[in-house]
């Protein structure tokens, strides 16, 4: 072998090494990883209730960390009262109506309304719900999707009575984010409808 070889090979050697570790550090760099939209952490109370009364021919129960107050709107009839949660701005929108011989006429009212979201939800689901024991006899909307009301329902007698209800948020409509709420809420508004009696 040659002896004057020899410092010529170990420095190829030494020039492949150098560059085999920086090809290395080159393709061991951090990339960013795109990563999922995420939302801020939403605390949300521990469920307690409370009876709710009045002059109205109603009565449930519902959040202690929910106001119940008169709706006041231009259009305000007697009995019409917001489930206010000043936290979360969320109100719960309740109509109440008598009912003679026109249950029909309110039924495709809120029909109507309810599908007018079909413009932004991506499916809506009817829950039919009976207490024949209290005359009570209704239907919870789920609307999925970004559409401004997330759940609507109504409950009535079938005979005398009807109330409306709708669930809404004072934040531009996002199913994602609002997800943790509107699912907390909804036990609620089920809450509410179990423990709902007519006076």
């Amino acid at each position: 072998m040659n002896k004057t070889g020899v410092p010529g090979l170990r420095a190829a050697r030494g020039i492949l090494t150098g560059a085999c570790c920086l090809l290395l550090m080159v393709s061991c760099s951090n990339r960013s990883t795109p990563r999922p939209k995420g939302y801020p952490r939403i605390d949300l109370p521990e469920k307690s209730y409370r009876q709710y009364r009045s002059n109205c021919d109603f009565g449930f129960e519902y959040p202690v960390y929910a106001q119940v107050v008169p709706y006041s709107g231009a259009d305000a009839e007697p009995c019409w009262i917001n489930i206010e949660f000043p936290a979360y701005k969320g109100t719960i929108h309740l109509t109440y109506k008598k009912v003679n011989g026109n249950l029909g006429t309110y039924l495709e009212d809120l029909h109507t309304l309810v599908y007018k979201h079909t413009i932004r939800a991506d499916d809506i689901i009817e829950t039919p719900f009976y207490y024949p024991e209290k005359d009570v006899y209704g239907m919870v909307y789920d609307i999925k999707g970004n559409a401004a009301s997330s759940v609507s329902f109504f409950i009535t007698d079938s005979t005398r009575n009807f109330l409306s209800g709708a669930l809404y948020f004072r934040v531009n409509p996002n199913r994602d984010s609002l997800a943790p709420v509107i699912d907390f809420f909804f036990e609620d508004i089920e809450h509410m409808i179990s423990t709902f009696t007519w006076q």
